[in-house]
């Protein structure tokens, strides 16, 4: 196929910037806190040995940051079609 065709079509997607950045990190926290009181049954996996978190292991912290960056991702694309980045 035509290069310069393939060009015309891939939509633009906004540059990864500090914005960027700082939207997907508030989202992955949001998405941990709101993890953290929400799953009902945790502690099943390894424990992470971080302070105020017992019973939060790296099953649970996988699951939310997933979660974040799903969110993160759609709240990306959303502000970037809408201009706000």
């Amino acid at each position: 196929m035509n290069t310069n065709f393939l060009l015309t079509i891939i939509p633009h997607t906004s540059v990864w910037s500090l914005k960027t950045a700082i939207i997907m990190i508030l989202c992955n926290l949001i998405c941990i806190g709101i993890g953290r009181y929400a799953i009902e049954v945790r502690g099943l996996g390894p424990s992470i040995s971080i302070s105020g978190l017992e019973g939060f292991g790296i099953p649970e912290l996988l699951a939310t940051t997933s979660l974040g960056h799903a969110v993160g991702a759609g709240t990306i694309i959303g502000l970037s079609s809408i201009g706000m980045i």
